[in-house]
């Protein structure tokens, strides 16, 4: 299960990575830095921090497989809707009710909490080698 799970973590914070990326490079072309805090986020929390939590589960053998799951589900969802909602809430491209994009940010970055505080508890039920 963690094996399944970690390489699917890795290629979702592949696609974070290489679309962070070019948002930098879009910026830095068009000298024009209005994103950084879209693009900090999309290469923390949709990069790293998944790509982290992919090599944890390469890594480590967790006692209850199920939370595994959960954790890896929350985690991509909550970095999808923390970053995408962040990017709706500062441009708002499709003039979407401005409560409802609030809304959308908001339940992406409490359920991206949720991973991390999942992901706490994760680390203290991993199996003895």
């Amino acid at each position: 299960m963690e094996k399944t799970w970690s390489l699917r973590l890795i290629r979702f914070s592949a696609i974070f990575g290489l679309f962070g990326t070019f948002l930098g490079s879009q910026m830095a072309g068009e000298m024009d830095y209005s994103l950084r805090p879209i693009h900090a986020h999309i290469l923390l929390v949709g990069w790293l921090s998944v790509f982290a939590w992919g090599i944890f589960y390469r890594v480590y053998t967790i006692k209850f497989k199920k939370l595994v799951a959960i954790h890896s589900v929350l985690g991509m969802v909550g970095a999808f809707t923390l970053t995408s909602g962040m990017w709706l809430y500062n441009l708002n491209p499709f003039n979407w009710n401005e409560t409802f994009v609030m809304i959308f940010f908001i339940v992406g970055g409490s359920l991206l909490l949720l991973a991390f505080l999942l992901f706490l508890v994760i680390t203290f039920l991993t199996e003895k080698e």
